[in-house]
Parts: structure tokens; sequence; C-alpha cells
């Protein structure tokens, strides 16, 4: 079965005329778990709409902490916003879940935008999503308990994946989440004895998706929510039976 680019949820949404002007210009790609797309300062040539693969911006600081700043799946674009002025790198794009993708250079990309209304509309309008999913994780980070942080981050991670068993290990959360390794297999603990999660060799298993979301703090649903008002059918949250 040929393989479809509007696995990518924000492709899915074009209009058919706009999705037909893209296609001939969209390559299908595999991206590696760890791969690092770009690192910071890196010149922007290709932006990718994620399918399966999950993509996380991370901040590195100058003492070597890492922080995430955005999580990139199939309901989103990454690299382009980066490439508007500068065309330089954020920070460290790295894959978290391998799988496939939709890649356009950029240069293509801004051409085709430039002349269909309707695509800058829905590009415009990722972009706020963005901004204010940035806005809401930052926050998040700042003034919620760390428990209510990983939730978020798991259910974010479980809408993007196409499995209930997520590779994750407690060094990586605690990176993504600006914590001790510590305090990450406190909490990852604590989620398991309460029966939400199930820890492996290296992974996680969402085992009570609606007792994560009882315990996630207000910012999953506030993303959730920016994504339902601004780009309607590009984001899906995942059933419990899911």
């Amino acid at each position: 079965m040929k393989a479809d680019h509007r696995i990518n949820w924000l492709l899915t949404t074009l209009e058919p005329d706009d999705f037909a002007a893209l296609e001939p210009h969209l390559e299908f790609v595999d991206l590696l778990r760890g791969q690092v797309l770009y690192e910071p300062g890196a010149v922007v040539r290709d932006a990718y709409f994620p399918h399966q693969a999950v993509v996380s911006l991370v901040n590195m600081l100058e003492d070597g902490t890492t922080v995430e700043v955005a999580l990139f799946g199939r309901g989103g674009v990454l690299g382009l916003f980066s490439a508007l002025v500068s065309r330089e790198a954020f920070g460290r794009y790295v894959v978290q879940i391998p799988g496939s993708a939709s890649r356009i250079a950029v240069e293509r990309l801004d051409e085709i935008r430039n002349i269909r209304p309707k695509l800058q509309q829905v590009i415009a309008g990722y972009g706020e999503v963005l901004l204010a999913q940035t806005f809401q994780i930052l926050t998040c980070n700042a003034v919620h308990p760390v428990e209510a942080r990983c939730c978020r981050w798991i259910l974010m991670m479980h809408d993007r994946a196409e499995q209930d068993t997520l590779p994750l290990t407690h060094e990586f959360l605690a990176e993504m989440l600006g914590v001790q390794r510590s305090t990450v297999s406190v909490v990852t603990r604590t989620l398991q004895t309460a029966g939400l999660i199930q820890q492996g060799r290296g992974s996680i298993t969402v085992t009570d998706r609606t007792g994560l979301e009882e315990t996630v703090c207000e910012c999953y649903d506030r993303i959730c929510r920016i994504y339902q008002r601004l780009l309607p059918g590009s984001h899906r949250s995942r059933a419990p039976s899911e």
C-alpha cells in the first residue's frame, strides 16, 4: 500500500488544491531514535512534517543542561519557523520516537505558500499554536509539580505515538523536564504504583490513560484546546481504549 503524506494531521487539513501543489515536492524519510536533525545555529534547509516520529526541540545551556521547549508530532511541522529570517535553528531538534516524516525544502515551501493564501493561513495558524504551546509548556515547567508535568509530557507523547509503549528512559525524561534523574525515578515509581504506567527497560507503557488525565495539570487540556480552536482537525488526543 502506498504511503500517504497526510498521515501528518496538518497536511490533512489543507485544501485539496493546496496539498496537490505541495505533494510533488514532499519526500518520505525515516527518522531514527536519537537522530539530531539540527544543532543550535545550524542552517535550516528542510522542513519536516512528522508521521509516526516525534521530535523534541531542546534548549542547550552552557553547563550542558538541556530543557525541552517544544514537541513536534503528527499535528505539526518542524524547522519552518526557525528559517523565517535567520535560517538558523533555535536549538537541538532530536528524534525521540522513530518513524517516518514528509520532508520538503524550506525554499520550495515558501514559494508555494506565498502564492496560496489558504496555505498561508494554515501555516500561520500553526505558528500561533506553536507559540501558544511553548508559552504553556514554559509556564508549566515554572509553576507545576514534577508529577503533573511528567503526566503532561507522557500524554503529549502518547497522542503523537502509534503505540502505548513509549521509548522513554529516566535520563531522557529528566532532561526534558529539567530535573534530576532521581526525581524522575520517584515520580515514575509513584505513577506505576497508582497503576497509571508500567515501566520497562528504556520504556514506559501507558496502562491507564484516564488516570493520567485526572492527574495531569491544566496545561495538557489547554494545549489540546489551542489546537482545536486554531487548527481544527490537526490534533487528535487518543481515547483511553486506543
